[in-house]
């Protein structure tokens, strides 16, 4: 959310490391910060069985990750611009390491909702500086980089936790451990970073929330929220109950699944974004609402039908439908603001991603304890599919509208 304020040849204080190696390590830091988000995923379950807790209260364990983060880039995604690059990372990791620890001692869920409150918090404010010195450095690429880095991360958090569960002692408590400890190095190795950021008056002024929508960008953002919802929805459910319906409806003790499902999702979704970046807006988003339906319904098959396989391809095929989608909603809408207006219409638009993120999985929670996993997972679906098919309806609509009013009007004669 934050804009670049200098380039890397000129920076506000010079660091350690050249601009490559800094790029570097920001950008190995915010892998690993999604890599912690996604880390407790495979391990819902073991907490379940040793607490008994219900999914709702699951739910609400991830939405207070959601919630927390929404709100931290609300309200501090523009203050590195202000105070400095630096100071704001470090604060992130040292709030990210008090999870860590908070993790490491919890005996209760209350512990849980606690650690991944300020994992939301520290997440916030971490992405925000962090993407704003990666662009700072090399703006291409620090765009790029900000664009798959958090899906790659997700991917590794839910892979790396589920290989821990499987190979290593202590697995409610290791993960845990080496993630704090990587987290020191990088908090370390960010101290050598050049700072790209002037200091400038207005840090108080900056934490007041601002979520504007420009007139003309209105209607584009009405007219993508179907297919943004849609994926958010589906990234909230994965992060929270998909490891506990795969078990369900697999009958399998398999560790793996959980975090194989996660990062069939991720990954695809990044590398659709790697490939959707130089296509137009309106392609990118068309093919993800397609990928998305498509998906939803492998998805749904599998998971009545007891497939893992079929399941874990309908992952795939659902994420690519996710980092397609994404990428041409936030063109379609970015596209339509000026530059002092983006802060402004990106804070609206995350408010929308966050609030699809999490208040579904927390109704989805509500409704499994009375319905069922697998009931409930037909309804999110469907709602799911619905919205997907109204994000395609929506984009032919507007493009033919687009065509229309792009052609000249015929000269009359008489």
């Amino acid at each position: 959310m934050s804009r670049s304020t200098v380039t890397a040849s000129k920076p506000a204080l010079p660091g350690r490391f050249r601009p490559e190696a800094a790029a570097a390590v920001h950008t190995a830091t915010l892998m690993t910060f999604y890599a912690a988000s996604s880390a407790p995923t495979p391990l819902y379950r073991l907490y379940q069985t040793a607490w008994a807790f219900s999914p709702m209260l699951l739910t609400t364990i991830y939405s207070a990750y959601a919630l927390v983060l929404l709100a931290s880039l609300l309200s501090a995604g523009a203050l590195s611009d202000y105070i400095g690059r630096r100071p704001v990372i470090g604060t992130a990791l040292l709030l990210e390491l008090l999870a860590m620890g908070v993790f490491l001692c919890a005996t209760s869920p209350v512990w849980l909702i606690g650690a991944r409150a300020l994992q939301g918090l520290a997440t916030g404010l971490a992405s925000a500086a962090l993407g704003a010195a990666l662009l700072d450095l090399h703006h291409e690429r620090g765009a790029l980089t900000n664009s798959i880095a958090p899906m790659t991360g997700m991917a590794l958090g839910a892979l790396g936790a589920s290989a821990l569960l499987q190979f290593a002692p202590a697995p409610l408590h290791l993960v845990y451990a080496l993630l704090l400890l990587v987290f020191a190095a990088e908090t370390a190795l960010t101290w050598g970073t050049p700072e790209t950021a002037v200091r400038r008056h207005g840090a108080w002024a900056s934490l007041r929330p601002s979520v504007v929508i420009p007139v003309r960008a209105r209607a584009a953002l009405l007219a993508v929220t179907p297919i943004n919802v849609a994926i958010w929805m589906l990234g909230g459910f994965y992060l929270s109950l998909m490891p506990s319906l795969i078990a369900k409806v697999t009958h399998s003790s398999s560790v793996w699944l959980g975090g194989l499902a996660v990062a069939a999702l991720t990954l695809s979704g990044a590398a659709a974004i790697m490939v959707a970046r130089r296509r137009a807006s309106f392609s990118a988003l068309l093919a993800g609402a397609v990928m998305l339906a498509a998906g939803m319904l492998a998805i749904l098959l599998g998971v009545n039908h007891g497939m893992a396989p079929v399941l874990l391809a309908g992952s795939v095929i659902a994420g690519v439908g996710f980092g397609a989608g994404f990428l041409g909603a936030l063109r379609t809408v970015m596209a339509l603001a000026e530059p002092a207006e983006r802060a402004g219409l990106m804070a609206a638009f995350y408010v929308e991603c966050y609030l699809a993120n999490s208040l579904p999985a927390i109704a989805a929670g509500f409704m499994a304890r009375r319905a069922g996993l697998v009931a409930t997972a037909n309804i999110y679906g469907a709602v799911i599919i619905t919205l997907s098919l109204a994000a395609i309806a929506l984009a032919l609509v507007n493009q033919r509208r687009a065509r229309a009013t792009a052609l000249p009007s015929c000269p009359s004669h008489g």
